[in-house]
């Protein structure tokens, strides 16, 4: 994959980033010794290393809803809100 200062005006773009010409100019040269240097990884041998798809052993686990049994009542909380209505609590508009 090469860089080229239109593919950086464009991921710029993208991103919504405004960058001058001398700073794309950076990017290009320093995007290509990343890129030049991760494809070193393209030469690593790794025909007989089994693919990893899961690094942890991870499995669901299931548990049934229960309902606890709450040490305050619906008043009590009520009590602590500003303000309530119709036994809500009242909260501002969010829009």
């Amino acid at each position: 994959m090469s860089v080229d200062m239109e593919s950086i005006q464009h991921l710029a773009s993208l991103s919504n980033f405004s960058i001058s010409e001398k700073q794309t100019e950076s990017l290009e040269k320093d995007l290509s010794e990343i890129l030049k240097y991760i494809s070193q990884l393209d030469k690593v041998d790794v025909s007989e290393v089994e693919p990893t798809y899961q690094v942890f052993e991870m499995e669901n686990v299931w548990r049934d809803d229960e309902i606890l049994e709450q040490e305050a009542t619906r008043e009590e909380l009520l009590a602590l809100t500003k303000e309530q209505k119709d036994n809500q609590i009242k909260v501002p508009k969010v829009l």
